[in-house]
């Protein structure tokens, strides 16, 4: 994506906060807009097509939970980092269970926001099937194809609800069926930064797509966990 391109919008009440994101995501080359306020953010999303959207989690109006449910049901693919004052983990995981794709506690570094977003950009070119770009850009395992090109994945030829997140590291997967991916590999590849160090993230998005491959972590038709290690890709038997 060129530089130009990239369009950010900022969901924050804080207004110093607010400021210190469009000044981080300026610099990174974002055109952003602001708003306080969640129900104008719905709005915002539909008029921008945004590629990134950072989302307070404690919004006064709309919290940042229902945000995002709404702005998924509405069909966007934006990135979405969700910021949250609480320390409290089940509120973060309940964001990256409704279409979140990273999460930061207040406060944060501004280095570690802008390398999250870079990072993001940065996807839709890092996902081959041995890691050149020389690689097919259709990869398939049995009924299961993922075209990386078009960011379409499919199961028996029903095309899947992916998030971005999800469909890149379903992508990663299948670049290496029955490898077993680690956990720290996957966060590398799919986040493709050291600053994503929580096992949380990988969890939560192997658990969404479990859920729309139709599978579960019993009988691990489709993705099993490797105790102790990570994930391998592979159709059950």
């Amino acid at each position: 994506m060129d530089e130009q391109d990239r369009r950010a919008l900022v969901v924050e009440d804080d207004a110093d906060i607010r400021t210190l994101l469009v000044q981080v995501l300026g610099q990174a080359g974002f055109a952003v807009e602001t708003t306080a306020s969640g129900r104008d953010a719905l709005g915002r999303v539909q008029r921008v097509d945004p590629d990134l959207v950072t989302l307070d989690l404690g919004l006064p109006d709309l919290d940042g939970v229902e945000v995002c449910r709404q702005l998924r049901a509405s069909g966007s693919d934006a990135y979405v980092i969700m910021l949250t004052a609480r320390d409290d983990e089940i509120d973060r995981l309940i964001g990256l269970e409704i279409g979140a794709d990273d999460y930061l506690s207040k406060p944060f570094s501004p280095r570690e926001l802008r390398a999250r977003a870079m990072a993001m950009m940065r996807r839709p070119r890092r996902v081959f099937r041995d890691g050149t770009p020389d690689s097919p850009a259709v990869l398939q395992l049995g009924e299961l194809t993922v075209d990386v090109d078009g960011r379409v994945a499919s199961l028996g030829g029903e095309e899947l609800d992916l998030t971005r997140t999800e469909f890149d590291l379903l992508a990663t997967l299948l670049s290496g069926p029955r490898r077993v991916w680690t956990r720290d590999t996957l966060l590398h590849q799919v986040w493709g930064t050291n600053w994503a160090r929580d096992a949380h993230l990988i969890e939560v998005h192997i658990g969404n797509l479990r859920r729309k491959l139709g599978d579960d972590s019993r009988s691990g038709r489709w993705i099993r966990t490797v105790r102790g290690v990570g994930y391998r890709l592979g159709p059950g038997v």
